[in-house]
C-alpha cells in the first residue's frame, strides 16, 4: 500500500485538485483508497462530499492519536453512491475529514513526538483487530501549502511525496524549495521517504510562458517531472463545486482529464512496494 503526501510549498497550484483527481481515478479503477484531509481549509472534504455526523475530524483524532479509532471515524465519500467497481466488489473511497482544529499543529516548532501523531494514528489502526477489516491500497494525504507542522507530520507518516507545480516562475522556485526541504527532512527524520515525482498542473498548451517553464522544469528535475502533465480545466471549479468526481462528469474535456489522472495513478501504484493495513 502507498501512503502518499500531495504537497507544495507554493499555494494556489491546484494541490487539492490533483488529490481529488487521483481519488477519482482510484475510485473508478476499484483501488480501495483513504483520503486524509490535513489542510485546515478542508477543501478536499468538501470536494469529496462528506460531512461529519458525530465522527471526529482529523484534528481531534491527532490530538488523541494513541487512542483515536481512525477506522470508526472515516466516512465514505459521497461519490460512492454513483460509482461502480471492477469485479463487482463494493467501491471504497473513505475520507478522514479535515477541520480548522488541525491548525493547532500547523506551526514550525513541533517536536519529534508530535511529528509522529499521524503515523501513530495510522499504525494503531493497522494493528487493531476488529471483527471486520478493510484494506486500503492507497492513502492520499492532502497537505497545507507550507512546511509547518502538518506537512512534516504527513511526511513522517508517508512513504512517498508527490509534488504539484504550475509552469510559472514562482511555482518552479517553490518546487525547488520543496525538494530541498524534502531532502533535509528525509535525512533527519524519515530515511525511507522518497519523492513520487512532480505533477505539472494547470498547463496551458498555447502559452509561450508555460512552454518555457515546462522546459525549465524538465531541465531542473529530469525524470522527477511526471508524464502526463495536467492541462488547465475550464470547468474544474464547477466540478469541484458540485462535489463530483471528474470521471463521472460529462463532456470531452473531463474525459480527457480523467484519462490523464488514470495514467498518473497507474504510475504511482506501479512504483509502490510498501504494504500496510487499516482495519475498519
Amino acid at each position: 500500500m502507498q501512503v502518499v503526501s500531495i504537497s507544495s510549498l507554493k499555494g494556489g497550484v491546484g494541490k487539492t485538485s490533483v488529490t481529488l483527481g487521483l481519488a477519482s481515478a482510484a475510485l473508478t479503477a476499484g483501488v480501495p483508497t483513504l483520503v486524509i484531509d490535513l489542510d485546515p481549509h478542508a477543501d478536499a472534504s468538501t470536494g469529496l462530499a462528506v460531512r461529519a455526523d458525530g465522527q471526529q475530524d482529523i484534528g481531534h483524532m491527532l490530538k488523541n492519536a494513541r487512542k483515536a479509532a481512525l477506522a470508526a471515524n472515516v466516512l465514505p465519500s459521497g461519490w460512492i453512491k454513483n460509482a461502480t467497481s471492477d469485479g463487482g466488489a463494493a467501491p471504497v473511497l473513505d475520507v478522514a475529514i479535515g477541520s480548522a482544529f488541525a491548525g493547532v499543529y500547523d506551526r514550525p516548532d513541533l517536536g519529534r513526538r508530535d511529528l509522529r501523531r499521524l503515523h501513530t494514528l495510522l499504525n494503531n489502526s493497522t494493528n487493531s483487530t476488529p471483527r471486520s477489516t478493510r484494506t486500503y491500497r492507497l492513502v492520499l494525504i492532502d497537505c497545507p501549502p507550507s512546511l509547518n507542522g502538518l506537512t512534516r507530520m504527513a511526511w513522517t507518516a508517508s512513504n512517498r511525496v508527490m509534488l504539484v507545480a504550475e509552469p510559472a516562475l514562482f511555482s518552479v522556485a517553490g518546487t525547488q524549495r520543496t525538494l530541498r526541504a524534502l531532502e533535509l527532512f528525509r535525512a533527519e527524520f524519515a530515511p525511507g521517504l522518497s519523492a513520487a515525482g512532480i505533477v505539472a498542473n494547470r498547463v496551458r498548451s498555447g502559452s509561450t510562458e508555460h512552454s518555457y517553464r515546462l522546459a525549465e522544469l524538465k531541465t531542473m528535475f529530469g525524470p522527477l517531472l511526471l508524464s502526463p502533465t495536467i492541462p488547465e480545466q475550464a470547468n474544474w471549479q464547477q466540478i469541484q463545486g458540485a462535489a463530483h468526481p471528474i470521471h463521472q462528469w460529462p463532456g470531452e474535456s473531463a474525459k480527457n482529464a480523467s484519462e490523464l489522472f488514470d495514467q498518473l495513478l497507474s504510475g504511482l501504484l506501479a512504483k509502490g512496494s510498501v504494504r500496510n493495513r487499516i482495519h475498519r
